[in-house]
């Protein structure tokens, strides 16, 4: 019970911000631009895969599989979000919460092939 209140957890964490990412208008495109160096095309599809993600996580309970994958999806994002916050000076504290969840996510990930 608990490893899906985790993943219902993260996938609450990242929907929304995956869905911000997806409609990326105004500032917050232009922002990751200069910012981390990422255009508005690879914004939007790091937002897809993290709301496709989500809603795996969301579906965890139907199987390993929907966890599996959905903690693929948001790991590969949360993984290049850390790298882009350190290369852009941001230290530990602006990747904290990725960091948090990508965490989380593994040992989720780990428990999937617990019997």
């Amino acid at each position: 019970m608990i490893k899906y209140l985790v993943n219902a957890y993260v996938g609450s964490q990242v929907f929304e911000g995956g869905l911000n990412k997806i409609k990326a208008d105004g500032n917050m495109g232009e922002e990751f631009e200069s910012e981390f160096n990422v255009n508005n095309d690879q914004m939007k599809a790091a937002g897809y895969f993290e709301a496709i993600g989500a809603i795996f996580l969301f579906l965890s309970f139907l199987g390993k599989t929907f966890t599996r994958a959905g903690i693929f999806l948001i790991n590969a994002v949360l993984g290049v979000a850390v790298v882009k916050h350190l290369k852009a000076g941001h230290g530990y504290e602006g990747s904290k919460n990725a960091l948090k969840l990508f965490g989380i996510n593994t040992l989720s990930f780990l428990e999937t092939f617990r019997k």
